[in-house]
């Protein structure tokens, strides 16, 4: 849950601002604003001015987790000659995965569930595109004009009011 909420807080992002904000959530200089599993969150004056939220935390686990999934990603791009200047994140995704089991000794002799829970993280960076100029003998496009339609019992009417 708490990957899955840093994910979603640099959604989007160019890539060097996203690693440099996962650095400053590890660092306690910035929060990590929570949305959806928000429950017993407590509220933060880092949080106020993310995105409407004012329940934060610092999940540095999670962080140094995409903060490496991020260099590989980055290092990737090099390989495949891409800018990695321009590079945001188009996609990122992240989803439970199986529970590992393990277990815990409680009282009287009883053996509880001591279970983690692991998830998958799915990153798509892409280049930023240069926007392209529009040329000098271009055209806009003018809207078709259509006639307006007119229903049967309306036309109906009308062909009464004519006779």
């Amino acid at each position: 849950k708490n990957t899955r909420e840093a994910a979603m807080a640099i959604r989007g992002m160019p890539l060097r601002r996203a690693q440099r904000y996962l650095k400053d959530v590890i660092e306690h200089k910035q929060a990590i604003a929570f949305h959806r599993f928000c429950g017993t969150i407590g509220r933060t004056a880092m949080a106020k001015h993310l995105k409407g939220s004012s329940q934060g935390r610092w999940p540095e686990k999670s962080c140094r987790y995409l903060l490496d999934l991020l260099t590989n990603a980055e290092s990737n791009a090099e390989m495949k000659n891409l800018n990695t200047d321009n590079l945001f994140i188009e996609h990122i995704m992240v989803n439970a995965a199986q529970k590992q089991r393990r277990r815990t000794y409680r009282a009287h002799g009883r053996i509880g569930p001591f279970m983690s829970n692991p998830c998958h993280i799915e990153l798509i960076l892409s280049e930023k595109q240069a926007p392209v100029k529009r040329g000098k003998g271009a055209q806009t496009a003018k809207p078709v004009q259509r006639r307006k339609k007119v229903s049967k019992k309306k036309m109906a009417r009308e062909k009464r009011k004519g006779k």
